[in-house]
């Protein structure tokens, strides 16, 4: 099928990262399909994040209400995630840009769907969780959320949207065993609506009449009130925000308490306490 290119948005050039762009094409009336390439694996960088903001912001200002999808131009990877380190040495970046993703997505006033055509593991998998639909290509690839592999906390924000869209024991078994879905499982599991390629995701459209859906200025506004427990978390700032560091600091603490009152203990068992 015959896409016509509507506009692109470059990704700059940051630090490790060469850059790319996100290019915005229509397959039919109303369909706005975004493509990324951001080399290697389409991590969220600050400037990533920025240039998907301003593609919405131009589908939802500049065109007429539709479907937006969303899919990579890389084969082997829909997005990689975050670059932890730089998210970390970023200031303001998980409030000021990760989060306003997620939360643009979340609360987008016409349908997304994201086309998942290869890995989408930890941030990037959060990503396609935060659109309406998700359809996975089968072809290669996993989603998973594998914090548990690399040692690194799953914020609140960040949860909550499997809290609310996956099954208690597919939650489970994502975060504490970092278990990796591909097209089946993930469909078995109810992480994905389809499994195919743009075809299918352009049937779902068809199927579910959502061309029209945000014709009438209510779509996003009922998203927030679905999705008000992952809003406000997305939203949360100082006091009511929880970062990184502070959970480690806590588990820290956690730790040199426990540790204390082991000694404390062993203390009083004398010989019996030999491990």
């Amino acid at each position: 099928m015959a896409s016509n290119e509507l506009f692109t948005i470059p990704v700059p050039a940051i630090k490790s990262h060469p850059g790319g762009s996100i290019v915005c094409t229509s397959p039919a009336p109303q369909i706005y399909v975004l493509t990324w390439i951001s080399p290697p694996d389409n991590r969220l960088t600050p400037a990533f994040n920025t240039a998907l903001m301003t593609a919405l912001d131009v589908i939802e200002f500049g065109h007429p209400p539709g479907v937006v999808i969303t899919t990579s131009a890389i084969s082997k990877f829909y997005s990689n995630g975050l670059d932890l380190q730089l998210a970390i040495s970023s200031p303001g970046f998980f409030e000021n840009s990760l989060y306003q993703l997620f939360r643009r997505f979340l609360t987008y006033p016409m349908p997304t769907i994201a086309l998942i055509n290869g890995h989408g593991f930890a941030g990037g998998f959060m990503l396609a969780m935060h659109h309406d639909y998700r359809v996975f290509t089968g072809a290669k690839g996993y989603v998973c959320i594998n914090e548990l592999e690399f040692g690194a906390p799953l914020l609140p924000p960040m949860s909550s949207i499997f809290r609310i869209k996956a099954a208690p024991n597919v939650y489970r078994d994502m975060v504490l065993e970092a278990r990796r879905y591909d097209a089946k499982s993930a469909l078995a599991a109810g992480l994905v609506d389809a499994i195919g390629e743009m075809d299918a995701a352009l049937k779902l459209i068809q199927e579910r009449g959502l061309v029209k859906k945000g014709t009438t200025g209510a779509y996003g506004l009922l998203k927030v009130e679905m999705y008000r427990e992952s809003v406000a978390l997305l939203d949360a700032r100082g006091k009511d925000a929880t970062s990184p560091g502070e959970m480690q600091a806590a588990e820290k603490k956690r730790k040199a308490e426990g540790e204390k009152r082991f000694k404390q203990w062993k203390q009083t068992q004398g010989d019996k306490a030999k491990l």
